[in-house]
């Protein structure tokens, strides 16, 4: 069973594989991991570089570096409904590109890159205040709400969760009526934090602004882990 992911840092991410490897053990399936150049992607057809893969998952990351590579993977995952699982970085990414290309949001961005018309992903009023960049940061564990009846409330099985967090800029309050009118929607919160997106017409769009990697364990493989095998066996088959 094959997983593309869009980036080619594979060292960096050795708790994804580690993951996925769990999660294919749970789901009785070998994962083949094939990590793709995000800039790769930006001038190249993903129709070519991703058509047979079985899922595609976005990591985290951070800088505008391969951003639209990225985004490219994001945008053939959601209309080609391949099953997707984008965590931190790959969540905000997730967002801009449905602000863009489903919501109209021309030039819509994150305020990380520099000036954009549609800052739906930003620091938050209160962050702006901070001088310390390091004090701006959402480190360590944090709770998030799940609403009922969600494709994440599905995959915990429970109301409330605790995932560790690294990253500093968030889904900008401001958009998310505008988004969720359109289809996608915030299952995961914390507050007007927003944890999780999905999309309801999709059979697996899940993106977390969460590391679930960093509780995944063997015999104890991470919820959306699991979840995105499961999905990417289904489709396989």
């Amino acid at each position: 069973m094959g997983s593309q992911c869009a980036d080619p840092m594979e060292d960096a991410y050795l708790s994804i594989r580690e993951s996925l490897k769990h999660a294919g053990i749970e789901a009785g399936v070998k994962i083949d991991v094939q990590w793709i150049d995000a800039e790769e992607l930006e001038h190249g057809s993903p129709d070519l570089i991703l058509r047979e893969a079985d899922g595609i998952l976005v990591p985290g990351g951070f800088g505008s570096r391969g951003t639209e590579g990225k985004m490219k993977a994001v945008q053939y995952a959601r209309e080609m409904k391949v099953p997707y699982l984008g965590i931190c970085f790959g969540m905000q990414l997730a967002v801009i590109e449905y602000a863009r290309n489903v919501c109209g949001l021309e030039g819509a961005s994150s305020s990380e890159f520099g000036a954009t018309p549609h800052p739906v992903i930003a620091l938050l009023p209160e962050q702006e205040k901070i001088r310390d960049m390091g004090a701006t940061m959402r480190l360590g564990n944090y709770p998030a709400h799940l609403k009922e009846g969600s494709l994440a409330h599905r995959i915990y099985g429970v109301d409330e969760i605790v995932e560790r967090h690294r990253h500093r800029y968030e889904v900008n309050p401001a958009y998310i009526a505008q988004i969720e009118e359109k289809g996608m929607i915030f299952s995961g919160t914390n507050g007007d934090l927003m944890e999780i997106c999905e999309i309801t017409e999709h059979p697996f769009f899940f993106a977390s602004q969460f590391h679930p990697e960093m509780k995944s364990r063997p015999g104890r493989p991470s919820p959306p882990f699991l979840a995105f095998v499961e999905a990417m066996k289904s489709k396989a088959h």
